[in-house]
């Protein structure tokens, strides 16, 4: 029977274990559509609004269930508009595989509508693997090596079609000269150091007297592992944002988060160590991490070329963390001095009473801290969470504290501003049965997330457990970049760049049969916890809050008060509406 290289690509991809597709339609992929149609459910299509937002889920179902995502999109302006999801994917090292449509190849070349260099344009954000099918015969190997290539490298490939060899009858490659035959399989290798290199970093972690611990996404897969070696070591294990569900936040040991929303005892714990051990992060911010020299190095990451980057390392491992820390753990010899993980201990506890306090600071009308610090105690083990990029990371990152069978992720790297509504879409198709809340500054909820609710109106009610909360936090400001203007730059708030309109997110939610729920006083958080908490049906929680309240944490901000000074010299007094110390006392001295 006759098969169209459309319904071979359904059907290779559904072999593969790919169980649904993210993207919008249009010409350039009319014969997909029309196979997927044909497959009468073999693969999931999740229909989005924008192709920007497929790349997106793409990436948090990579993310979320370490298979491969894939996205669909037309040629020409679908093509142009995945790439900020993939570059997304492919910075955080998440496989992600991209199936665009292009022109029939007989108008290539004739400056035909729509017609984009689609082999350029994804050479970048594809370039371990891109390429263009010409005849039916290649189709299988550019789908086979698509994907065996995205999950060996962790990394994002594209296969473009033409709208004509869609339409073409599919053919096996023939047994001849410059013929490719492809299978389908891939089975992740063991990967460790050399026993030499495992023993170097055994000496140089058995020698230090403050070792500090960095993990990151890479450590996922490595929680029992790094706390054995926390143990052993009488050290605190630190979190990089990507890491932030690597470890509970319930252990004792955990120090939090690191950088500019990085707990006051993560910042001890680097600035005193004499030994530092990273696993499985890319943490890029050197002045969070020991100045060089002060300490010994030893890290951990499954790609070499990650190594002695962020902080010039002696012992470089290139190793899966779980593995890797099986084999050195054997080597290490317990620290009998547990002062300085007693000390670690004792700083974590004070910040934790710390950010419950600033939480409970007056703000005008709502403190955002406030919204996270009601939140944290009442989430369920396996609930899924992630943040935007901005404000709401902040606050993640200070007040959640994540539990065993927890996830969390966000835009790491790229840092990309409306990641927070397509992730928790995204998580809700790979567990229905599970809470997803996601957390999102107003910007982003203009950029894009108003429209992907739209999204969930249309899906929710398949879901086995409905409940999926947005919480929007609506204070009409652009708000991190406003808090960078001040303390980076010293510049005033520029309203023209940062005030945003007012608009009723709740009020929107209900419109949409969805549930919304508007807070903007202090004794109302709980309640309206509880009550989305509770919910038959995806939730819009919004909280009107105060845009005055410092983003990062108050010693971090200390660093930038000259500039926060100046910025309220220049007129900016509301920036100076909430200061907490030491933040404040600096600032008043540079004020004089």
């Amino acid at each position: 029977m006759e098969q169209k290289v459309s319904d071979f690509i359904v059907e290779r991809l559904s072999k593969w274990g790919i169980k649904r597709i993210f993207g919008y339609p249009g010409d350039g992929i009319n014969g997909i559509m029309g196979a997927m149609n044909r497959a009468d459910g073999l693969l999931e299509f999740i229909q989005v609004r924008h192709e920007e937002m497929a790349s997106m889920m793409a990436c948090a179902h990579a993310k979320f269930t370490g298979e491969v995502g894939v996205c669909f999109a037309t040629s020409g302006p679908g093509a142009i508009h995945l790439l900020n999801g993939l570059y997304d994917a492919k910075l955080d090292h998440q496989p992600v595989v991209a199936i665009v449509g292009q022109k029939a190849r007989t108008a290539l070349g004739g400056h035909a509508q729509q017609e984009v260099d689609l082999m350029s344009l994804f050479k970048d954000v594809a370039g371990e693997y891109v390429q263009m099918a010409m005849d039916a015969s290649q189709v299988r190997h550019l789908v086979d090596r698509a994907i065996r290539i995205a999950k060996a490298q962790r990394t994002v490939t594209c296969v473009i079609i033409p709208n004509d060899v869609q339409e073409l009858e599919y053919q096996d490659p023939p047994h001849k000269h410059q013929t490719v035959h492809s299978g389908i399989g891939y089975s992740e290798p063991r990967i460790i150091p050399r026993d030499e290199d495992l023993q170097r970093a055994a000496e140089v972690l058995n020698a230090g007297k403050k070792v500090a611990i960095l993990i990151g996404a890479g450590a996922m897969k490595a929680a029992e592992e790094v706390s054995q070696v926390a143990d052993i070591l009488g050290t605190g294990v630190a979190k990089a944002y990507l890491g932030k569900a690597a470890l509970p936040d319930e252990l004792p040991f955990v120090t939090g988060a690191i950088g500019f929303f990085g707990t006051d005892a993560t910042h001890a714990m680097m600035t005193e160590c004499d030994t530092l051990l990273m696993i499985g992060s890319s943490f890029p911010y050197a002045e969070f991490l020991p100045q060089e020299g002060q300490a010994r190095g030893v890290q951990i990451d499954i790609d070499g070329r990650m190594l002695s980057i962020r902080y010039p390392m002696e012992v470089p491992l290139t190793g899966d963390s779980a593995e890797t820390l099986r084999a050195l753990i054997p080597l290490l010899k317990r620290k009998e001095d547990r002062s300085w993980r007693e000390k670690i201990e004792r700083n974590i506890k004070e910040w934790w009473k710390q950010v419950e306090e600033l939480a409970s600071k007056e703000a005008n009308p709502l403190n955002p801290r406030l919204v996270f610090e009601k939140l944290s105690p009442k989430l369920p083990d396996n609930c899924i969470l992630m943040s935007d990029s901005g404000s709401t990371s902040s606050w993640m990152a200070q007040h959640i504290r994540m539990r065993d069978g927890m996830q969390f992720s966000v835009s790491g790297t790229l840092a990309t501003m409306g990641c927070a509504v397509p992730y928790a879409i995204a998580a809700k198709f790979a567990y229905p049965e599970r809470l997803v809340i996601g957390f999102a500054g107003d910007g982003a909820m203009q950029m894009n997330g108003n429209e992907e609710l739209i999204t969930i109106k249309k899906y929710w009610q398949q879901w086995s457990d409905p409940r999926l909360i947005i919480v929007v936090l609506n204070n009409q400001d652009l708000n991190f970049v406003t808090w960078e203007q001040r303390l980076m730059e010293g510049e005033p708030k520029f309203d023209a760049s940062q005030v945003l309109p007012d608009f009723n997110y709740a009020q929107y939610a209900e419109s949409l049969g969805l549930i919304g729920i508007r807070v903007d006083h202090p004794e109302q958080v709980e309640a309206a916890w509880e009550k989305a908490l509770q919910a038959d049906r995806p939730v819009v929680f919004e909280a009107v809050t105060d845009p005055e309240i410092v983003t990062l944490t108050p010693k971090v901000a200390a660093k930038f008060s000259e500039s926060l000074a100046s910025a309220i010299d220049k007129g900016d007094k509301p920036a100076g509406q909430h200061l907490e110390e030491p933040l404040k006392t600096e600032v008043e001295k540079a004020r004089e």
